[in-house]
């Protein structure tokens, strides 16, 4: 009895692309050139520093039921209308700041989401006059200790107990946009979990 081809199912995506440079990339980051150079050079990378986390934890909150290539491609807006993320002076803006915000095109124009930045300024200032370092301390606190890597992204998980744990210890302190899935995607973006799938060329370097 002659064994029968079968064809390949069309709806099942490949977790990893083969670009023109000849990397296996994981499948999200293998086209558009700004999702690749984030890929490649920023996500899943341990990345340190008040300022840094503070602006990635602004820009999560504002990435909240959009998708992230629109956060990529306005980051350098975001910067300058935030001043680069200065919690300092992002935490001195008042209603005539806001008002103009709502204004900027360059940006994503959600009151919700920019009055949550400002106060989130304030929220980091007063953890860095504790210690300098504070908030990279409590958001690196719940890092995993270990961390399976998956073989595609239906292993990808939205929600872990960390990122739950995480969202609720900002929430207490007044953190605003700080959800689990939220929270989950920082840890993803900053490197304390590092989800590049089996096979992208990202998953055999060093961290």
């Amino acid at each position: 009895m002659s064994e029968t081809a079968v064809a390949p199912d069309p709806t099942v995506k490949p977790a990893v692309v083969r670009g023109e440079d000849g990397r296996d990339r994981c499948a999200w980051g293998a086209g558009d050139p700004e999702y690749r150079r984030y890929h490649d050079e920023e996500w899943g990378t341990p990345l340190h520093g008040d300022r840094e986390l503070f602006e990635k934890l602004s820009l999560e909150g504002f990435q909240a039921g959009l998708s992230w290539i629109t956060i990529l491609r306005r980051r350098p807006a975001f910067r300058e209308a935030f001043h680069d993320f200065d919690a300092h002076r992002v935490a001195e803006f008042g209603p005539a700041d806001v008002a103009a915000l709502m204004q900027n095109a360059a940006i994503i124009r959600n009151r919700a989401k920019i009055e949550a930045t400002i106060s989130n300024a304030r929220l980091v200032l007063e953890l860095s006059r504790e210690r300098p370092g504070a908030l990279d301390e409590l958001l690196w606190s719940f890092a995993p200790s270990a961390h399976a890597r998956p073989a595609d992204f239906d292993s990808v998980p939205a929600v872990t107990p960390e990122s739950t744990a995480m969202s609720k210890a900002l929430r207490a302190r007044g953190f605003r946009f700080v959800g689990p899935t939220t929270m989950y995607a920082l840890m993803q973006s900053t490197g304390m979990v590092d989800d590049h799938v089996a096979g992208c060329w990202r998953s055999a370097t060093e961290r």
